[in-house]
């Protein structure tokens, strides 16, 4: 077999970062209160773009679904039954901050220190430490008043730039490569419509993870409930004893969650949480939505057991309130399903050593695709894509790190192609 890489001079991370600037400025923000799928008709119009650009270089095996998924193949330039290899990216957007009007900013040569953004925004080294070891490398930021969309179009970037480079040198040895972009990632919906008997891949990577280097090999545990109080309107003229305003009985509920632990603000590492993001309604009706995780499943039903008790609480103490709770299962920790394959996690970093990258293994407080793809029988850890301070207005990508990201996947397609079970 002959072992062909391209050095770093001979990727086209012009054209990598092309491709970038232009996604980002297609607003995929996910609509979590969407019945429609994909939630919003900027998830489409991106994977039209993707379409047509995978059939324009060429590859004949194109699918652009009317789910709004993207699915090709770059086939294999290696004899033999090989293991198929399928890339995974997504399309959607966190709905979390705004992200109409994209304007991204690049940074040539950064030389250190805060960035200031357009708006007076500033991205401070001292809340993103990861910058002390960016100096002389490009970075791409928002102007101040959107969210970037790194998360994922770094990724989406990343793969359909590979897929060209594959295209263009049949001397790259590898094994057949899926290119897999999903929708509605952001609200958990993003593996819906993947059938994975069609699929047909061994193994598969998520393009979805932050600085150089990292493979992600947990995932939180994740669930998501509603809480709904229901009461009575009335004018409020008329409204002594007759009135049950269910908004108290939310606010009651929401300020006896806890709040100097088990809360995003107050938690790292291993930690689990208990989140309120969405309050919703009126003195009839109120809703509030919150979100569940931990890396243990079973920490989940006990959330839920404490959420539950303190909604009964409050609507007991608004006398004539009735509250339900619905708990939605969303998805689950990577590390079950990847002791599966282990080569999934030993071949990546062997392939980050291959090219002078330093591995580092990590639990991710969140979830990606590979969560739900690794528990429906997909093995799929998370790879770094170069995404930073991700749904925030002060997001930014670095362009070096999502090379390297290339560097890396050419890599590990090639070793793939040597396995054999």
């Amino acid at each position: 077999m002959n072992d062909i890489t391209l050095s770093k001079s001979e990727l086209r991370v012009d054209r990598l970062l092309e491709r970038f600037l232009r996604y980002v400025q297609i607003n995929t923000a996910a609509n979590p209160q969407a019945t429609s799928y994909p939630s919003s008709p900027g998830q489409l119009e991106l994977g039209r773009v993707l379409a047509d650009e995978l059939s324009a270089m060429g590859l004949d095996d194109v699918r652009f679904t009317e789910d709004g998924l993207v699915i090709a193949t770059v086939p294999a330039t290696m004899p033999g039954v090989l293991p198929t290899v399928a890339l995974v990216a997504h399309l959607d957007t966190s709905p979390e901050a705004p992200s109409d009007q994209v304007r991204p900013q690049v940074i040539e040569n950064y030389p250190g220190g805060d960035i200031t953004l357009p708006n007076g925004q500033i991205i401070k080294v001292a809340d993103c430490r990861d910058l002390e070891s960016m100096v002389g490398e490009t970075l791409v930021t928002t102007d101040g008043t959107t969210l970037l969309g790194g998360d994922d179009k770094a990724g989406v970037a990343i793969v359909m730039e590979l897929a060209h480079t594959l295209v263009e040198h049949p001397e790259i040895p590898h094994g057949p490569m899926r290119v897999v972009m999903t929708c509605d990632e952001e609200i958990g919906h993003g593996t819906d419509k993947i059938d994975l008997v069609e699929l047909d891949a061994t193994v598969a990577y998520t393009i979805d993870g932050g600085g150089r280097g990292v493979i992600d090999v947990e995932t939180f545990s994740a669930d998501a409930m509603t809480i709904s109080f229901v009461g009575h309107n009335i004018h409020p003229a008329i409204a002594k004893d007759r009135m049950i305003n269910s908004i108290r009985a939310a606010a009651k509920f929401v300020d006896s969650l806890p709040i100097q632990s088990q809360t995003p603000e107050t938690t790292d590492g291993r930690d689990g949480f208990i989140h309120v993001h969405d309050i919703v309604g009126g003195v009839g009706a109120t809703r509030v939505e919150l979100i569940l995780r931990s890396f243990e499943s079973e920490q989940l039903v006990a959330y839920a057991d404490q959420v539950r008790s303190l909604a009964e609480q409050a609507a007991q103490e608004i006398g004539g309130t009735v509250v339900d709770c619905q708990v939605r299962r969303q998805y689950r920790n990577l590390r079950e399903g990847l002791a599966h394959l282990p080569e999934a996690i030993d071949l990546a970093e062997q392939a980050f050593n291959t090219i002078g990258v330093r591995p580092t293994k990590a639990i991710i407080r969140g979830g990606t695709d590979g969560s739900q793809l690794t528990e429906k029988g997909l093995p799929t850890p998370n790879l770094s894509s170069g995404q930073h301070n991700i749904h925030s207005v002060l997001e930014f990508a670095n362009l070096n790190e999502m090379t390297d990201s290339m560097r890396h996947l050419l890599e590990l397609l090639r070793l793939w192609g040597q396995f054999r079970a």
